[in-house]
C-alpha cells in the first residue's frame, strides 16, 4: 500500500483506483465504457457493467414478488440504459424545485457533469458495492440505490465536485444546498472524496471544502470533518484509505488520519492519527503502545466496520 502522506498531495486525484478498491472492485466488477488511467493500465480489464446489471436483476426480482412496485423500478431502474442515466433522473426527482428548479433541467446537468468525469460514476459503482458488503441492513444494492440517503447525498457530492472542478461553482453550491436540504448531509463541492464510501445512517454529515477522503472509508451518522474555525486555505481534515469513523466523531483542523486508523464514536479529533491507531476521546488520544501492524485492504476497519478496539488497550 502507498504511503500514508501521498493521498494528501494537492494533485492526489481520486481518479486512480487504489489497491483498497482494485482487491474486490477491479477487474470482477468493470463496467461498460470505462476508462482507465495510465497508471492502472496493467489492469486486465473486461469492459462490461456487472454491478449495473446486478442492480437491474435486483429490481426485477423485487417487482416480481411485489406488484405494487413494478410501476416505481421499471421508472426509475428498468426503463434506464445505464446507471448514470437512472442516477441522474432519480437524483433530479430528489432535488427538483418545482417551478424554480425543474427536474428535466436538473436531471441534464446531473448527467452531463457524470459524464464529463468517468472517475465519478466509477466510484459510484465501488459505493454501491461497498453498502452491500459492509452494511448488515443493506440486503440488495437496488435498495441502496433507492432508499439510501447516505449513497444518494454522496452522488449529489460526486456530481456537485465535478461541477466545482470545471469552474462551475454556481450550479455545484446549488447541488449541495438541496442534497444539505432533501438528504440532512452536508458536503462542501470542494471535498475531494474517494471509491468504495458508505455514510452509514449519514444523518448529520458535515465535510468541509479542503477535506480530502481515501478509499474505502466507512463514516457513521453526525460526523464532522470541519475546520476549527480559526484558519483559512486548507484547514479541513484528510482521512487515508480504510479508516472507520464512529457516530458522533469529529475531526477538526488540517490533521491527518492514516490508512487503517478508526475514530471512536463522539471522539473529538484535533491531532494527527497515525495509520492503524485507534483515536477515542475528547480531546482524542491513541489507544495501545503503537500502532497496528499494516493490514490488507479488505482487512481495514473502514472494510470490516468492526469498531472493538480491545486489541489495542495498554
Amino acid at each position: 500500500m502507498a504511503a500514508c502522506v501521498d493521498k494528501w498531495n494537492p494533485t492526489y486525484s481520486s481518479c486512480r483506483l487504489s489497491d483498497a478498491i482494485r482487491y474486490r472492485f477491479m477487474p470482477d466488477c468493470a463496467m461498460a465504457d470505462c476508462p482507465v488511467s495510465a497508471a492502472d493500465a496493467d489492469v486486465n480489464v473486461v469492459c462490461r457493467d456487472d454491478v449495473w446489471d446486478e442492480l437491474r436483476s435486483e429490481a426485477r426480482a423485487d417487482a416480481d414478488a411485489e406488484p405494487l412496485l413494478g410501476m416505481f423500478y421499471a421508472d426509475l431502474v428498468l426503463s434506464r440504459p445505464s446507471l448514470e442515466s437512472a442516477l441522474a433522473a432519480h437524483l433530479a426527482a430528489k432535488l427538483c424545485i418545482p417551478g424554480a428548479l425543474p427536474q428535466d433541467a436538473l436531471r441534464d446537468l446531473l448527467a452531463g457533469a457524470l459524464a464529463a468525469h468517468p472517475e465519478a460514476i466509477r466510484d459510484t459503482r465501488a459505493d454501491l458495492l461497498a453498502a452491500r458488503d459492509r452494511d448488515p441492513a443493506c440486503g440488495k444494492m437496488v435498495h441502496c440505490f433507492l432508499y439510501y440517503k447516505g449513497f444518494l447525498a454522496l452522488q449529489a457530492h460526486r456530481a456537485a465536485h465535478a461541477l466545482w472542478s470545471e469552474g462551475r461553482a454556481a450550479p455545484a453550491l446549488l447541488l449541495q444546498s438541496r442534497a444539505s436540504e432533501v438528504f440532512g448531509v452536508d458536503i462542501h463541492p470542494g471535498a475531494r472524496i474517494g471509491g468504495g464510501i458508505l455514510l452509514d445512517h449519514a444523518t448529520g454529515v458535515v465535510i468541509g471544502e479542503t477535506a480530502v477522503v481515501g478509499h474505502d472509508v466507512s463514516i457513521l451518522h453526525a460526523v464532522t470533518l470541519g475546520g476549527t474555525g480559526k484558519a483559512s486555505g486548507d484547514r479541513h481534515p484528510k482521512v487515508g484509505d480504510g479508516v472507520l469513523i464512529g457516530a458522533g466523531a469529529s475531526v477538526l483542523g488540517n490533521v491527518r488520519i492514516g490508512d487503517g486508523a478508526k475514530i471512536g464514536a463522539g471522539a473529538v479529533v484535533l491531532r494527527d492519527v497515525p495509520c492503524g491507531t485507534t483515536a477515542v476521546g475528547n480531546p482524542a488520544k491513541a489507544i495501545g503502545k503503537k500502532a497496528a501492524p499494516p493490514r490488507r485492504p479488505e482487512e481495514q476497519p473502514g472494510v470490516t466496520m468492526e469498531q472493538r478496539w480491545s486489541d489495542y488497550v495498554i
